[in-house]
């Protein structure tokens, strides 16, 4: 329970941090920041599919859930990506806690039809394909859907979003639940990356480094890997490419 308490405080220091813009200060805390055209990008993760980005005074909270208590001390979010129904993604009582008026969820329509009255009118949706700017931030959903036939009941093509969010010129891809689909394997010009892999419902090890190594991020993040070898995918991505793998902790908080 100390550790947990701990690396909560130590979250809660980091993202008030990037929020004033004390990027530095808040990497060398424990969030990651990369550089933009427009100051840094400050990337926090919280568990498994759940982080936190700060950027030019804005938090963009991705695919929030876990229940109010893990946000209380928290900014609120300017901006929120969902990418999918399931509760590891989407959780429709958080998303009310935290956000206000002034926050845009933007979401396939599967997470649409499923949010509350109360949240529609600052609920956007994003179909595979569609783009969207909210706040100088840009966002456009690239499909993330199941391939492997005996996982195809998972995930279906045009339910859910992966994102690729462009700050200050940089281009962050956020996979979601997928497999390394045709459309992951065709994006140019990633900066950054965060990929999943855990079975039996997105990927395997080789199959993330491979879709890694297809489109050539600067930096690629395995997340969503609960169970996963990090060690293999690391090798196989580094074997055949120039891609940066970074591991970080996803789980501190269970």
């Amino acid at each position: 329970m100390k550790n947990r308490n701990t690396h909560r405080a130590t979250i809660v220091i980091v993202v008030a941090m990037f929020v004033v813009s004390a990027v530095t200060t808040a990497a060398q805390s424990g969030g990651d920041a990369i550089p933009t055209s427009r100051g840094d990008v400050v990337i926090l993760p919280l568990d498994h599919a759940t982080f936190i980005m700060g950027w030019d005074g804005k938090t963009i909270y991705v695919d929030p859930v876990g229940g109010t208590g893990r946000f209380a001390d928290l900014p609120t979010p300017d901006l929120i990506l969902v990418t999918d129904i399931h509760g590891d993604h989407m959780n429709a009582e958080t998303l009310t806690a935290i956000s206000t008026a002034q926050t845009t969820i933007v979401a396939p329509a599967a997470v649409a039809e499923q949010l509350p009255a109360s949240l529609m009118g600052r609920t956007v949706s994003l179909a595979n394909g569609q783009t969207g700017m909210f706040s100088e931030i840009g966002v456009e959903a690239i499909p993330a859907y199941n391939l492997t036939e005996d996982r195809l009941r998972f995930h279906d093509k045009g339910r859910g979003n992966g994102y690729v969010v462009t700050v200050g010129g940089t281009r962050i891809y956020i996979a979601g639940d997928t497999e390394d689909v045709p459309e992951m394997r065709a994006l140019r010009n990633i900066d950054v990356a965060f990929v999943p892999m855990n079975l039996p419902y997105t990927m395997t090890e080789e199959q993330a480094a491979s879709g890694v190594n297809a489109f050539n991020p600067g930096i690629v993040y395995p997340y969503h890997f609960q169970g996963s070898d990090l060690e293999k995918f690391k090798m196989l991505v580094e074997a055949d490419g120039d891609t940066e793998v970074r591991v970080r902790d996803w789980y501190a908080l269970r």
